[in-house]
């Protein structure tokens, strides 16, 4: 799961202890500044099935934890080196509309 809109506090335990209730957490990440070694407010909690993941996002998006409001949403995988490839959907009324590119 991506996690954004942590607490400067939140750390790798804290995430622990808030996700652990929905199933087994293998792997928690926050991504931290590597200037200033400060949390960047977002990270990364993996579940060992789908199915706990599922339910902890249902459960913890728009939740409170630290003071501040958590935003899920299901993590894509990383491609190194290639394109990010976002699809939009098409522009309706006055605006041009493009056909997605053939992958």
């Amino acid at each position: 799961l991506f996690v954004a809109g942590l607490s400067w506090s939140a750390d790798e335990r804290s995430l622990t202890d808030a996700f652990s209730s929905f199933g087994t957490v293998t792997e928690v990440r926050i991504m931290y500044d590597k200037n200033s070694g400060r949390s960047r407010g977002f990270g990364f909690v993996q579940f060992s099935n789908n199915y706990e993941a599922k339910c902890a996002k249902d459960a913890m998006d728009g939740k409170v934890m630290l003071g501040r409001a958590l935003r899920i949403s299901f993590a894509l995988d990383k491609v190194r080196g290639g394109p990010v490839i976002v699809p939009r959907l098409p522009t309706v009324g006055k605006f041009l509309s493009y056909p997605f590119p053939k992958i």
